[in-house]
């Protein structure tokens, strides 16, 4: 297995990505899409999700397909920048087809960042037109780090962020994943190396190598004064295999292993981590090693999100890279 040429979801041949921030307000909003529609499901793992559309995805629901994702800052508020990409994609006729009327079908979720210094004082909710906004910047080239749903992110001590990998296996089928980490817990060992460096390739959040002496500690690094529904990390996971809703549901599972390799403690009760598995292609492939490279792929994609955070004015964390120079 390899990394694709650009190492983003977007390697998926199809997928494009799209993000939009508001620097005063920390805040952002991050979709993903597709010229057609595509199979999509989901599995949820933390104890505090904030979602919208999800019982759509399960494999026993009518809708076989989805126009785009989308993941948002904003807790409950930003739940609202489907809604905006909901009023993009009628305007391109873009939907579910019911008669004469088109329902494009947007699953979504969110990540709390209202604490995170930013500027909530707001008249009106902004993230419906962040959301339009950001599926107007679709493309399969996208930058990392403090950039869309991403830009308030937090990881424990450190500014979190907006993160993809991707690696094409043997057989030609390519996986790829893109994650908002914003997670209680931590993707840095106290020693200052990453957790998921054991699946690191190409040095793309550093190269420092494993700290293999962090991994028994019962005393992690978490975000203070956690509270539940104040955090969570959320995730899409890609492959052009053709997979049906149920194949995506387990691939959804599987991934999140990726998500335990990276953030130390992941899933807890007070994250709201959940994966979406998307299908987007005709390719042939077996479950168990498209399974294995989602969870290698958002296993690097967490550590790149915290890897490539960059500071802002206001910030209340430091960043990664300028606290290890």
């Amino acid at each position: 297995m390899r990394p694709g040429p650009r190492n983003l979801i977007t390697d998926v041949a199809g997928l494009k990505v799209g993000n939009s921030s508001d620097a005063t307000l920390k805040s952002g909003v991050t979709v993903l899409s597709a010229d057609t529609p595509f199979v999509a499901s989901v599995h949820v793992m933390g104890g505090a999700p904030g979602t919208r559309e999800l019982s759509l995805l399960e494999p026993d629901k009518s809708v076989q397909s989805v126009d785009a994702l989308v993941l948002s800052g904003g807790s409950a508020f930003g739940l609202d920048a489907c809604s905006g990409v909901v009023n993009g994609l009628r305007k391109t006729g873009r939907g579910f087809a019911v008669g004469d009327v088109r329902v494009p079908i947007v699953p979504g979720a969110i990540i709390f960042d209202l604490l995170n210094g930013g500027d909530k004082d707001w008249d009106r909710n902004p993230y419906a037109d962040l959301g339009e906004k950001a599926l107007t910047q679709l493309s399969d080239e996208f930058s990392l780090g403090s950039v869309g749903a991403g830009v308030g992110a937090m990881c424990a001590r450190l500014k979190g962020g907006l993160g993809s990998a991707s690696l094409t296996l043997n057989d030609g089928v390519t996986v790829g994943a893109l994650v908002v980490a914003n997670p209680v817990g931590s993707a840095v060992t106290s020693g200052g190396k990453f957790w998921a460096a054991p699946f690191e390739i190409n040095q793309e959040f550093g190269g420092l190598g494993a700290d293999t002496g962090t991994y028994g500690e019962t005393r992690l690094p978490l975000k203070t004064d956690a509270q539940e529904g104040a955090n969570t990390t959320i995730a899409i996971v890609a492959t052009d295999a053709k997979l049906g809703k149920s194949q995506a549901k387990r691939l959804a599972i599987a991934a999140h292993d990726g998500m335990a390799r990276a953030i130390v403690p992941s899933h807890t009760p007070m994250d709201g981590d959940l994966v979406f598995a998307v299908s987007h292609g005709q390719k042939t492939g077996d479950l168990a090693q498209i399974g294995h490279a989602a969870a290698t792929c958002l296993a690097r994609a967490i550590s790149r999100a915290v890897f490539e955070a960059t500071p802002a004015e206001g910030d209340l964390l430091p960043c990664f890279r300028d606290l290890a120079g």
